[in-house]
């Protein structure tokens, strides 16, 4: 399993057809049964292994809050850690996609490295402190 960027956020990018900081991101989570593919391109084509509504999940209800963009040496996009309250369910995946295109064109897809499981708790994704994703320059 691996992480990566979806090939049609880039085009969105290089097109000025997504506003990281503007239009609504959200993310879902998924089950063990997803694996990145880079050509997928909108949401249907991932929304199969999406976890079902229950255990405090709801399904396509969580938009990441507090998006920036800072332009720096290592320019980066971040927002608020996400989290699900009262929680109990087992996540493998998270993926990151633009829910103001009609399409709801995918991001990114981040792969959790195992099982994480919460049980009647709170479970969180704190992104990393070089943001959600980074443009270091070389």
């Amino acid at each position: 399993m691996a992480s990566g960027i979806y090939n049609r956020f880039k085009a969105n990018l290089f097109n000025k057809e997504v506003d990281l900081e503007a239009d609504t991101i959200k993310i879902i989570l998924l089950d063990d049964s997803h694996a990145f593919n880079a050509a997928h391109n909108v949401i249907g084509d991932v929304s199969a292994n999406e976890l079902a509504t229950a255990g405090g999940y709801t399904q396509q209800d969580k938009a990441l809050a507090g998006k920036g963009v800072t332009q720096a040496a290592a320019t980066k996009w971040d927002a608020t850690d996400v989290e699900w309250t009262d929680a109990t369910f087992t996540a493998y995946h998270a993926v990151l996609y633009d829910d103001t295109v009609g399409t709801d064109d995918l991001i990114g897809s981040i792969d959790f490295g195992g099982a994480k499981t919460v049980t009647a708790g709170t479970f969180k994704i704190q992104w990393h402190e070089d943001g959600i994703i980074n443009l270091a320059t070389a």
